[in-house]
């Protein structure tokens, strides 16, 4: 195996990984073993976190009889998925001791504060079952559900954007590093669209007390919202504005707008519609930040955004991953110009561009 899969899957990748998508196929010799190494990783680590291994392991090194004893779960079934998670990198052995790894301890712990464990729970239970029909999907072009409308879209990432959280956050504290807020003198208002959890919004207002984040979703999004900028403790620099991103009256006269990883889910049209919009509520010199999972010009590669557009397919009535060229074009003929991009933590580049 020439490439680690649990760094592939769980550091940047590990959302994609779970919807069905990720780095293990091409990573390895063989595509029939590559596919089904990503088949069992995934329901592994559904059933590891739903059995409370990881949780089990953080107070310290236990055999296989002391997991059971703290989880009830079988002495047969705990040592077949750990030994796996072993070979996935994702525990260590010694003797009879299994001990978290790094990753596992920082991202599959239900407690931490970038816990991944409580998505991969709910990929086992509410994504896979969109993926079974993808050969129905395909013949037809339609979506097995289109979660990127309101009604079925809101239950759906009510409980999704708290768990992929920690997808987000390092980009979003990078951005705001490079933005420099840290040494706002005067106030700094930002438009966060698409906000889901507000984590695009909340790392910004964390960086400088000035900062005044307006944050824009569905109205049925908007208490998830809120409950999430209470809890790390600026939700009192939060407002907001619940409707759809197209009709809905935001104002103008913002200095940074975020789009955290919603054109994907917009597709092309909308896209180019949300930027125009987008331009008109910001101020000259203002900056726009984009969140997404890149493709090059070819879509030959990289491999997570290739796939990523699958899911798209699965779960969207037009949605689907873009070029940095293609969101340039756009954002070119929405009234921005210096478009470029900024590295940061996350599957791709954030996308930055000033308005004219």
């Amino acid at each position: 195996m020439t490439t680690s899969f649990a760094r592939k899957a769980l550091l940047g990748t590990a959302i994609a990984a779970s919807m069905g998508i990720g780095y293990a196929i091409g990573a390895q010799p063989h595509m029939t073993a590559s596919i089904g190494l990503l088949q069992s990783a995934r329901a592994e680590l559904g059933a590891a976190t739903a059995n409370k291994v990881f949780d089990t392991l953080a107070s310290g090194a236990k055999n296989v009889e002391e997991v059971s004893r703290k989880t009830g779960a079988s002495i047969r079934g705990l040592r077949a998925i750990m030994n796996a998670l072993v070979g996935l990198e994702l525990l260590k052995k010694s003797g009879d001791k299994y001990a978290l790894t790094p990753e596992s301890e920082a991202f599959l712990v239900s407690n931490k504060p970038g816990t991944l464990a409580g998505f991969f729970s709910m990929n086992r239970m509410r994504m896979m079952q969109q993926w079974m029909k993808l050969d129905e999907i395909v013949r037809t072009g339609r979506p097995a559900e289109a979660r990127n409308q309101e009604g079925p879209g809101t239950e759906f990432f009510s409980e999704l954007v708290e768990n992929i959280i920690p997808m987000s956050y390092g980009s979003a504290q990078a951005l705001a590093e490079h933005l420099k807020l840290a040494d706002a003198t005067n106030q700094v208002r930002v438009l966060d669209l698409a906000s889901g959890s507000g984590i695009w919004g909340i790392a910004l207002a964390q960086k400088s007390p000035r900062v005044q984040v307006t944050a824009v979703d569905w109205v049925g999004m908007i208490p998830t919202t809120k409950r999430i900028t209470q809890k790390f403790g600026v939700g009192d620099r939060f407002k907001f504005i619940g409707g759809d991103l197209l009709n809905g009256n935001f104002g103008d006269g913002y200095d940074v707008a975020t789009l955290g990883h919603i054109l994907h889910s917009e597709g092309r049209d909308r896209s180019r519609k949300l930027l125009k919009k987008t331009a008109n509520a910001l101020k000259s010199g203002g900056t726009i930040a984009i969140g997404e999972w890149l493709v090059n010009d070819e879509r030959t590669e990289p491999l997570n955004g290739l796939m990523f557009a699958v899911n798209m397919l699965v779960n969207t009535e037009s949605g689907n991953t873009f070029s940095f060229n293609d969101i340039k074009r756009w954002l070119e003929e929405a009234g921005f110009k210096n478009a470029r991009t900024l590295e940061a933590p996350g599957p791709s580049p954030l996308v930055l561009a000033t308005k004219s």
